[in-house]
């Protein structure tokens, strides 16, 4: 394989390669991956955020295309007979939001100096704080040859954009040290995931939890469900418009109470329930025969991602029992290995989630700022492996 010749090419959209093409880098059937995965790894067969489905409809319903700042710049690596070989998804950005690794500071910093930040090239699954492969990698090729060529096209992309860095988030640690041994910086950070141990079900878990934990979020559960609210999880050929009509709603309320402004369109959750339906979980809340708050899951083979919350009714507690503790329960009935329940929440610690290192990491093109930000990241990485080191000792399960 390693003397086989290839191209490497960007393309502004996936609708430039097909789903069987793109998904045989993305999620190939390798033995390898499988064998190696453990209960801590992100490494998984299969990630449904880098499939072609999910990117796909990000552009399609307009949420990540080049009027929002996200221009696509996927790059490909292909044989001479056009197969594709390796690919990496990315985009040409002209800000820093929806990224979830925060790189605002650097950008003043920068523009402050002289310098113009934007554009900068990122290969991320867009407004998803979820790890997995980014360089997508089939069968057909040397792997160490593949992500030689990936890197090469990246750089490539940033010259020929003028771009100011790259940047390439919530990768897993494999990744990260490929990308270091070519000159990328590593950045780390911290989330909450809950790990299977074994557990029989949600039971057999509460049962490792020291006293007070276990009382706690037993009560929680009652107190969530205690004003006739009741709990639906829907999957596959479950899944309607009038569901999602209403997450949406939830979404947009969610969004707007924050100040913010919600990523995803209405036509994207309809557009992802028509093509990897079986590959969401949506958890909703039904009150008097109303929705009033849900929360959405993909599915891997090997872990639940939760992603987006939202409610137009407070209730105590009920939070915790839509994106918590049912993501739990239905990773425990599927068998999965883990729940990651997106970013941030030092909360999750106390109700089972345990903290874990996320990697990123970062080329910029001037060697003085470069300099700078390796400075700043050796510090941040200290102090990182400390603060998970102080949430490690706080862990909910008994000490025994």
């Amino acid at each position: 394989m390693s003397s086989q010749t290839f191209t490497i090419r960007a393309i502004s959209s996936l609708k430039e390669i097909s789903a069987a093409q793109w998904d045989a880098c993305a999620n190939p059937m390798r033995d390898s991956i499988s064998q190696e995965a453990d209960s801590n790894s992100s490494e998984e067969r299969y990630n449904p955020f880098i499939s072609h489905a999910f990117l796909l409809a990000l552009e399609t319903s307009g949420a990540a295309i080049a009027r929002t700042g996200w221009a696509p710049a996927h790059i490909l690596v292909e044989n001479a007979e056009g197969q594709v070989l390796a690919a990496c998804p990315a985009y040409l950005k002209s800000h820093s939001m929806g990224e979830y690794v925060f790189d605002h500071a650097w950008a003043d910093a920068w523009e402050r100096a002289g310098g113009q930040y934007y554009p900068k090239l990122q290969s991320c699954v867009p407004f998803t704080p979820a790890t997995g492969r980014r360089l997508l990698i089939g069968n057909d090729i040397d792997p160490q040859i593949a992500q030689a060529a990936l890197i090469q096209g990246l750089r490539a992309i940033r010259d020929q954009a003028d771009a100011s860095s790259i940047h390439v988030t919530f990768l897993p640690k494999s990744e990260s040290d490929a990308f270091a041994q070519a000159g990328f910086m590593e950045r780390t950070g911290k989330q909450f995931h809950f790990i299977n141990r074994g557990y029989r079900d949600f039971e057999g878990f509460l049962e490792q939890l020291a006293s007070r934990k276990r009382k706690m979020i037993r009560r929680e559960r009652k107190e969530a469900l205690g004003p006739g609210i009741e709990i639906e999880a829907l999957t596959g050929s479950d899944l309607t418009e009038a569901h999602w009509d209403a997450f949406y709603e939830f979404y947009i309320d969610t969004g707007s109470r924050k100040w913010g402004s919600p990523y995803l369109t209405r036509p994207f959750f309809s557009q992802i329930s028509a093509s990897m339906a079986d590959r969401i979980l949506l958890v909703m809340a039904k009150r008097e025969g109303r929705y009033i708050a849900g929360a959405i899951n993909f599915i891997g083979d090997d872990a639940l991602y939760g992603r987006n919350w939202g409610c137009i009714e407070q209730h105590p507690f009920l939070h915790f029992e839509v994106c918590y503790y049912q993501a739990i329960d239905f990773a425990l009935k599927r068998g999965l290995k883990r729940v990651e329940a997106g970013a941030q929440g030092e909360h999750k610690l106390a109700r089972g989630y345990e903290p874990v290192t996320t990697y990123s990491v970062h080329d910029i093109a001037n060697p003085s700022f470069a300099k700078a930000v390796a400075g700043f990241l050796k510090q941040e990485r200290a102090q990182v492996e400390a603060e998970i080191e102080i949430y490690a000792e706080h862990v909910p399960f008994k000490k025994s």
